[in-house]
């Protein structure tokens, strides 16, 4: 008893850093976060209005997300090479850009510096999803999945003061409908930069770790990474297909900025409320589960879109939407942190968020001409397939490793 208390308490102080910087990085989520669901709500409303032809409505959301997958690589190899702070400074700078830059499009009704806007958010955007392995890279394997959905946490409040920022602003300059609402983005971007600089590196990794480093070629063709790479693709590329088009199609279906506004706004905040339980989840019952219980959400999502348009249709889609990329998502995350070595980390993590960001380019430039020439309940029925490869993968991992123990 005296032993399993003092090894609690070790245990404890080894996550003293992780704990402090876990919760900086909350915060910076909560900020960060602000940048993307202000494009969400704002990106296809404010694209159709200045697009040459209505189905590319969407092309600025799909760019955000385009940049995101271009930012991952960059952000590995600048962490690897001048440490985290390095790409959260970088980032944040992207955020201001972002937001000066949406602004002066929409003042001058230009389509394309819109679109070279959503870039930079985008940039900014593969910063922040590197906030949860940051939180990891100090963690104990037990702590490491409570750290990581900590700073999901933090999202909630994203969820929170991005729409509300829309809401408040966007007529704030009229005729320029959201044009204020970016500018209150770049200062917001700046307030996180100053609270990313209080999170602090762990122990630099030894000499001896990088030599034994195995190449990326090995580490990815474990089937533990191949099937949490799937899960992490799928889930993200779903929830981002589904949520680009959804504004525009409630706007299509009759109704107001403020219920889509709403509607984002919960769906944010059911994306990354579950991250107070997540972890602990993940915990108990291991992320194959948690990651198959978000798999079914995400089609049960997709099952209420299809059953209506109403504005209580597509805001219970929404937050089932949510709630399953939150449990497959940060699922997946825990699953990929497991695989890899602190010598590997890096580079393992840059390139797994480039096949998540990658593919989510695809389904975001997909969404709006799915949309447009299809309807929403195309965009809908997209989503099952994926889900059910996603759960076959993930019954022949837990068959394999019942193989391998048998």
């Amino acid at each position: 008893m005296v032993q399993s208390t003092h090894q609690s308490a070790v245990q404890h102080d080894d996550n003293r850093l992780a704990r402090r910087n876990a919760l900086f990085l909350a915060a910076a989520t909560a900020l960060a976060g602000a940048n993307a669901s202000v494009i969400f709500a704002t990106g296809a409303i404010t694209g159709a209005r200045m697009a040459p032809d209505p189905a590319y409505a969407t092309a600025p959301v799909s760019i955000f997300v385009v940049g995101m997958a271009c930012g991952t690589l960059p952000v590995g190899y600048i962490a690897r090479r001048h440490g985290r702070r390095a790409t959260f400074a970088l980032g944040a700078f992207c955020g201001m850009l972002m937001g000066v830059i949406a602004c002066a499009a929409v003042v001058n009704n230009s389509f394309a510096l819109y679109c070279l806007a959503t870039f930079f958010g985008g940039l900014y955007g593969s910063v922040a999803q590197s906030f949860r392995f940051a939180a990891a890279d100090t963690a104990t394997p037990k702590f490491r999945p409570k750290a990581i959905s900590w700073v999901m946490a933090g999202g909630v409040f994203a969820g929170v003061l991005g729409p509300q920022l829309v809401s408040m602003t966007m007529t704030m300059w009229e005729p320029h409908l959201f044009a204020a609402s970016y500018l209150a983005q770049a200062l917001v971007a700046m307030v996180a930069l100053v609270v990313l600089m209080q999170v602090k590196a762990g122990p630099p990794v030894s000499v001896v770790d990088e030599m034994k480093a195995r190449p990326l070629r090995e580490i990815t063709r474990q089937p533990r990474f191949v099937v949490a790479a799937i899960c992490g693709v799928a889930s993200y590329g779903l929830m981002n297909l589904v949520m680009t088009s959804a504004p525009l199609a409630m706007q299509m279906c009759g109704h107001a900025v403020r219920d889509s506004n709403l509607a984002i706004q919960w769906h944010v905040m059911a994306m990354y409320g579950p991250s107070f339980f997540t972890g602990s989840l993940i915990s108990r019952f291991g992320a194959p589960k948690i990651i198959s219980a978000g798999l079914v959400l995400l089609a049960a999502a997709a099952f209420v879109d299809v059953s209506g348009t109403d504005v209580a249709h597509f805001w219970l889609g929404l937050i089932l939407l949510g709630v399953g990329w939150n449990f497959g998502f940060v699922g997946a995350t825990a699953m990929v942190a497991e695989t890899h070595h602190p010598s590997e980390r890096n580079k393992v993590q840059a390139f797994n968020d480039f096949l998540i960001f990658g593919t989510m380019a695809i389904g975001s430039f997909s969404s709006g001409k799915i949309l447009t020439d299809f309807g929403w309940d195309a965009v809908n029925h997209v989503v099952f397939p994926p889900v059910l490869i996603g759960l076959v993968a993930l019954v022949w991992l837990a068959q394999r490793r019942k193989a391998v123990h048998a």
